[in-house]
């Protein structure tokens, strides 16, 4: 019994408590206790608890009763109910409500010990459940990140060096050169590979939300909050938390996440119960983060304390010999998906691919191949198929920052769209949010007339 559990003891008898309460307490688990139902659901109001033994025969609120309000309420709490050993059927009956296990009277603690044993192993299980539910997509193969030119080739390189620690990393890149995939690679080639990986866009979430998100919430912290709720923070745990965007969060959240990630706790919002958390960090951004604390808007601290390993990730203009690596993987991902067969470019097609500096890099390809395939009648794919690409506009002078080149080209790309948000954000790789983060940041206005 290595993990160490918040667990409380429910039962009428006071020898049970006791011995339940020395019993676990030796082993240094957190223990309470309380002598009736009501008790338990007073003391579950203002704490968490792991796992709770409730006795299934108690005067008022009985254990089955009890065990209804706790799977309703606290669903992430485990429930072994403890029964006379001529109570099978109700022991079945429990398991069938919900319980996790039972535990005969009299007991021995071998017989506890094996109880427990099974506790921990679903406790495991239920923690890949999380995973599985809240992961989006298929978790990328590492050999499945596309390309074999000089810059791609480093960082290949750098992903199994970089997966054997626990060092947070930053991944530096413009938006759509595929950070979240070489971060599941990272995860993929690490000794946590067997537990979740969650992605969170930062740049695409109000602060509110994020750290609702991040750190979960107890019953009643705020309006609408009907019951306690995990954050990804702890539904992660064991495994890699993916922040992308990290530029965009406030300065209260940097301060928040570094106090986690100096501490290794956290607290539900409306809730004073620490939780440990065990994760390991990967952040990414698409913005100059020594600008950011130039500007203020960046705390120093947790820049150095996110930035331990830092794995630049080239834009595709910089790679173009893997263009035609590219177009093939997405054109056979979406004649299978279409099931049109569009399988080949003609040498038009790829002249065009090969020549267009692709600002919202290796995104905007697999769009602008998704879209060919979709609207074209041929199994080959021609320059025709291509015509609505169309070249940025040249910088009107040299000499500027990166901040004003990106400020020209977003405005180049809404003048292009008529200003239609949407398909704006679509061709810069990029989604709405972010996109208007961007207008309001530049300043930019629509042409009138």
């Amino acid at each position: 019994m290595q993990d160490k559990m918040r667990i409380m003891v429910v039962d009428d008898e006071m020898i049970v408590r006791e011995s339940f309460y020395h019993w676990f307490n030796k082993y240094g688990h957190d223990v309470e206790t309380a002598a009736s139902g009501d008790e338990a659901l007073e003391k579950l109001e203002k704490r968490q608890f792991d796992l709770l033994f409730v006795d299934i025969k108690m005067p008022g609120m009985d254990g089955l009763e009890l065990l209804d309000h706790v799977k309703s309420q606290y669903p992430e709490t485990f429930v072994v109910i403890i029964t006379a050993y001529g109570s099978i059927e109700s022991a079945v009956t429990a398991m069938k409500s919900g319980a996790s296990d039972y535990l005969l009277k009299p007991f021995k603690p071998d017989h506890i010990n094996l109880v427990m044993e099974k506790i921990f192993q679903q406790k495991a299980l239920k923690a890949e459940y999380q995973y599985l539910k809240s992961q989006v997509g298929e978790m990328t193969r590492f050999e499945n990140i596309i390309g074999q030119s000089p810059a791609m080739t480093r960082v290949f390189d750098m992903i199994p060096e970089v997966a054997e620690s626990d060092s947070t990393i930053l991944l530096m890149g413009e938006t759509g050169t595929g950070k979240e995939l070489v971060a599941k690679a990272i995860h993929a080639k690490s000794n946590r590979a067997n537990y979740p990986f969650i992605a969170i866009n930062c740049g695409a979430m109000p602060e509110s939300l994020l750290e609702n998100e991040l750190f979960g919430h107890i019953k009643g912290a705020f309006t609408g909050a009907d019951k306690n709720r995990q954050g990804f923070l702890e539904i992660v745990s064991g495994g890699t938390l993916f922040l992308d965007e990290i530029g965009e969060i406030s300065m209260r959240m940097q301060v928040d996440l570094l106090r986690v990630l100096e501490e290794k706790k956290i607290k539900r919002i409306g809730s004073n119960q620490t939780i440990d958390v065990d994760f390991r960090l990967i952040c990414a951004t698409s913005r100059n983060l020594d600008e950011l604390i130039s500007a203020g808007t960046f705390r120093e601290d947790f820049y150095y304390r996110i930035n331990v390993i830092q794995i630049p990730i080239p834009p595709l203009r910089e790679r173009k010999e893997d263009i035609p690596l590219l177009i093939e993987h997405f054109l056979a991902k979406y004649s299978r998906e279409t099931t049109k067969h569009t399988d080949r470019v003609d040498g038009e097609a790829e002249k065009i691919l090969k020549a267009y500096d692709w600002p919202g890099n290796v995104r905007e390809l697999e769009n602008a191949i998704e879209r060919a395939v979709v609207l074209s009648k041929s199994r080959t794919l021609t320059g025709r198929d291509f015509s609505f690409l169309k070249a940025p506009p040249p910088p009107e002078s040299k000499g500027r920052s990166l901040l004003e080149m990106e400020r020209h080209h977003i405005k180049a790309i809404l003048e292009e769209c008529g200003w239609n948000v949407s398909q704006a954000a679509r061709v810069l790789g990029i989604n709405r949010s972010t996109l208007h983060k961007k207008i309001n940041r530049y300043e930019l206005h629509k042409k009138e007339g």
